[in-house]
């Protein structure tokens, strides 16, 4: 099958620290590759791939200080996309919103994944494209009211085997947090949390430019460098020797959150999850046995106090069976494989029919 990948410019594919999505796409393309796919990835030109690499910048552009509008090269980045629309099967958008317009013009299907949410302003286009294909993250990302033609929910996955397990924490415990330091990853919340059960709390993650107040005013006088500290960004090493070490890793996010994929990371580690029972969570986590489902800072708390008598064990097996690279790279086939039925159908067998790899 000959297919297109295209990821946002703003990071790396695979990303070096932060960035779930670049980090999916990269897990995804290598594994169809893996499986005898003609695939292409298009992203930013430092993105390391086993894929045809196409790119219209050198480099992310989060680490370009002389770009100022992203916005030019979106379209120069789908522009190129679709100009070879007619080269590829399958086109597989992780753009969110921006390749809808694009889709409309060609006859090549392209699946849009949702990593992200919706908003007043980009449901107006998602209704307007209302009948093109997607793929939900979670089921708790679903808008019905919208009415998408959500053909399917696949689960992020993350290559398991690169995550060391840790079967007993540190012998000096304590609670961690990663992510971006937001107040919709609940950054505060579990600085509060940590304080309230009088556990140690090592925190990492990136300060987007948005966030940089919050981080001023509310995250960074908590920071003493003894019972509540920061360690700036993490690469894949050291977010899994920070999660593994850790008796458990918070998540108390106060936002829909559409997957969460330091849920999947910890657990793989062997480390449950303490989160708030909010948008994908009930989905990730197995109550009472890889973590805790809380509604409030007081029940994260008391699941401090119980976390330890989780099998460590557990968590990584639950990642396996649910969360891998395998079992997301087959759900994309699936999906891949029913809307070129579709097409095919459509087209009353006129069409050349594609070699549908996995049948």
């Amino acid at each position: 099958m000959r297919i297109a990948q295209v990821a946002p410019l703003w990071e790396r594919v695979p990303p070096p620290a932060y960035g779930g999505i670049e980090l999916v796409v990269g897990l995804l393309t290598d594994e169809l590759v893996k499986r005898g796919h003609e695939v292409t990835l298009f992203a930013s030109g430092d993105s390391i791939t086993s894929a045809k690499l196409e790119s219209v910048h050198p480099r992310a552009l989060r680490l370009d200080s002389t770009v100022k509008e992203y916005s030019v090269y979106e379209m120069l980045h789908l522009g190129r996309v679709y100009e070879q629309a007619e080269e590829f099967d399958i086109i597989h958008s992780h753009m969110g919103f921006s390749a809808l317009t694009y889709a409309n013009l060609v006859k090549t299907p392209t699946v849009h994944t949702l990593h992200g949410i919706f908003t007043p302003d980009n449901e107006k286009m998602f209704k307007h494209a209302k009948h093109q294909p997607y793929v939900s993250i979670s089921d708790a990302q679903r808008e019905e009211r919208l009415g998408l033609n959500c053909v399917a929910t696949v689960y992020n996955g993350i290559d398991v085997s690169s995550y060391k397990f840790y079967p007993q924490p540190e012998e000096s415990p304590y609670l961690a947090f990663l992510g971006r330091i937001s107040p919709e990853k609940g950054t505060h919340l579990a600085i509060e949390i940590a304080k309230k059960a009088g556990w140690r709390l090592k925190m990492a993650g990136k300060v987007d430019v948005v966030d940089v107040e919050y981080f001023e005013s509310e995250i960074k006088p908590l920071i003493d460098g003894k019972q509540i500290e920061y360690l700036g960004e993490a690469n894949h090493e050291q977010k899994n020797a920070l999660m593994g070490g850790a008796i458990a890793t918070l998540f108390p996010i106060t936002w829909r959150e559409p997957f969460g994929l330091v849920m999947v990371e910890s657990m793989a580690s062997g480390t449950p999850v303490i989160a708030m029972s909010l948008g994908s969570t009930k989905e990730v986590i197995a109550h009472g046995k890889t973590g805790f489902l809380c509604n409030s800072v007081e029940e994260c708390v008391s699941a401090v106090s119980k976390v330890a008598e989780l099998d460590r064990s557990v968590c990584r097996d639950y990642v396996w069976n649910n969360f891998s690279v395998q079992k997301m790279t087959d759900g994309y086939e699936a999906v891949y494989r029913k809307l070129l039925a579709e097409k095919f159908a459509k087209s009353n067998g006129h069409l050349r029919k594609p070699v549908l790899i996995g049948n």
